[in-house]
């Protein structure tokens, strides 16, 4: 603690609420625009259309722009495995292996060592952002986003004290958040989460997002969201290769399970904001008539974090997503893993729906965003303090409210910029309208 709090030599604490963007800073276009290099031009109509629903969706959408800006702010110098695309809506709950429900990160695509400051600052910053897009008052929006930065730096504390295993065991259970609920709303809003993402299941989803044909069970075409490319011989025997090799990343015990279920159908499906374009898809195996396993599997490109840090140690990006999310979260799915087609592109693999929700932050009401930035400042604590010293950032942080009100002075400020880039985003031609993507995205040739 001490040698942190002898960091703020190098980087006050309140230099972090100091940011304007520079004289020479990017072109946030011309980066949205070299962030499309490698994805599917059919569907990045798909993407700019999303990204037009409102700033929030553009600041999900363009975090290459954001891991440029967050390159010339204040930092410490010290690096933690960072999640890389941190915004509130990267949060959620999803099944341990025990069967608990949790709650945390729950994108890890950017992941890689990276300033500590970066995620909390994309935190706060999306906050803000999705609070005024909301509609609430500005006092507010940026009291959220102070408390974003400051349940972060009160759980630090708490991480900093405990032993190495403790902080290794610790993950946010559902049952216990629904149990301590500041208020009786919030408890009911908690246990409708809990038995709602109770029932996502394999089993569950099977019936919705299949149908028979000639009396076997196929993924329904739902285009251009989910669709099946006019090549489906060329995509089986494709497909097929690429789980030979993601078979051979799990553990035996796992693959032991694997192999019980029958690879027998492959639709693409877009997904999020910022992965529309890449390659994604979704993989129906069966164990049986009524025995179903849903894995989706997704491409990974390079980290936007790593032209401003360092090279992934990996050379697969699949494995650098799966090791990384294995760091910060605080259990992971049994079937994630990692393989690479036959021209180059990496992917990892993980079930499609297990007891996974995610919050809607379009309904929340502003006492629901009061408790909510404090958790996901929390959850982002903990995965911080698993790969990094909870001393040495506790330390520099400290006990008053100094570094809390710079991340919110931050917050604002890129806040301010985010608005302002998503109004030179909008008087662009509106992309989503080239090319006509929902009538051609179904005849692609080849899912590759």
């Amino acid at each position: 603690m001490a040698l942190g709090k002898k960091l703020r030599e190098r980087a006050p604490r309140s230099s972090h609420g100091d940011w304007k963007p520079p004289s020479n800073r990017l072109d946030p276009l011309a980066l949205l625009r070299q962030s499309d290099q490698g994805r599917l031009p059919a569907l990045l109509p798909i993407r700019y259309e999303r990204m037009r629903a409102s700033p929030f969706a553009f600041l999900r959408g363009a975090a290459a722009v954001m891991a440029a800006d967050l390159s010339t702010t204040a930092a410490t110098g010290v690096r933690v495995q960072a999640c890389g695309d941190c915004h509130v809506g990267n949060f959620g709950g999803f099944g341990t292996p025990e069967r608990q429900l949790v709650f945390d990160i729950n994108d890890f695509d950017e992941t890689v060592p990276a300033p500590w400051e970066w995620d909390l600052k994309r935190l706060a910053a999306s906050v803000l952002v999705a609070n005024r897009v909301a509609g609430f008052a500005e006092s507010r929006c940026r009291d959220n986003a102070r408390l974003t930065a400051e349940a972060y730096r009160a759980h630090m504390h708490r991480y900093a004290e405990m032993p190495a295993l403790g902080v290794w065991y610790s993950h946010l259970d559902l049952s216990l958040l629904a149990d301590h609920a500041p208020t009786p709303a919030a408890r009911k809003r908690w246990q409708r989460v809990i038995a709602a993402a109770a029932r996502r299941t394999p089993g569950r989803d099977f019936p919705r997002i299949t149908a028979l044909r000639r009396g076997k069970p196929r993924i329904a075409d739902r285009p251009p969201l989910i669709y099946h490319p006019r090549d489906k011989a060329l995509l089986g025997r494709h497909v097929r290769r690429m789980f030979h090799l993601y078979r051979e990343t799990l553990p035996p015990e796992r693959r032991i399970v694997l192999d019980r279920y029958e690879l027998v159908d492959v639709a693409r499906k877009v997904v999020g904001v910022g992965s529309v374009g890449t390659r994604c898809a979704v993989a129906l195996l069966m164990a049986g008539a009524h025995d179903p396993l849903l894995l989706q599997f997704k491409e990974a490109r390079r980290s936007v974090l790593e032209p401003y840090t360092a090279a992934s140690r990996f050379e697969n990006q699949g494995q650098r997503v799966v090791v990384g999310q294995r760091m910060l979260q605080s259990a992971s799915d049994v079937f994630l893993g990692w393989t690479r087609d036959d021209n180059g592109h990496d992917y990892y693999f993980r079930q499609l729906h297990d007891m996974k929700f995610k919050i809607d932050l379009e309904a929340m009401t502003p006492a629901d965003w009061n408790e909510y930035a404090g958790l996901c400042g929390w959850a982002l604590a903990r995965a911080h303090a698993r790969t990094g010293d909870a001393a040495l950032l506790s330390g520099y942080m400290g006990k008053s409210d100094v570094f809390d009100q710079a991340i919110a002075r931050f917050a604002t400020t890129y806040a301010n910029q985010t608005e302002a880039d998503y109004q030179c985003f909008m008087r662009q031609p509106n992309r989503s309208k080239r090319g006509g993507a929902t009538a051609r995205v179904a005849s692609e040739g080849q899912f590759a």
